[in-house]
């Protein structure tokens, strides 16, 4: 019985657990949060998945390989460092870019480099996390 109402409201807390984790790395690098936090956030949803259904549920539910999202984040996290020697300034310089979506955003490399946090943290957590639930 309680397995299933962990499974009738899994994915909706997942989904909501996902949002979550994307307001807290979009907000990261002016307020509290950033990629470590949203990324251990992202991760508890797919573990949440895996816990509701079967281990290799929260797997598949990325989409993509948690051993290819840790190097992916980590060339992303790199490559932001290289952004500012790139445009004749020091590694690890911020920089940013003015864009205009209906009303002024700014993005930078800080936020380019809380992705690539973001996707290491979530590559590590179920990499290491699902294979300790077992078998499906």
């Amino acid at each position: 019985m309680n397995s299933s109402i962990l499974r009738s409201v899994g994915r909706l807390l997942a989904s909501l657990l996902l949002l979550a984790s994307l307001y807290l790395l979009w907000r990261g690098h002016n307020a509290p949060g950033g990629g470590f936090a949203g990324g251990m956030m992202a991760a508890a949803a797919f573990v949440l998945l895996s816990v509701a259904y079967a281990p290799m549920v929260g797997w598949r539910a990325v989409r993509v390989s948690p051993l290819v999202l840790i190097p992916l984040g980590l060339g992303v996290a790199l490559g932001s460092g290289f952004v500012g020697v790139v445009t004749g300034g020091v590694l690890l310089e911020g920089r940013w870019v003015t864009v205009e979506v209906g009303e002024t955003v700014k993005l930078g490399t800080p936020l380019l480099f809380d992705v690539g946090v973001y996707l290491v943290v979530i590559g590590v957590a179920l990499a290491v996390i699902v294979p300790l639930m077992g078998e499906e």
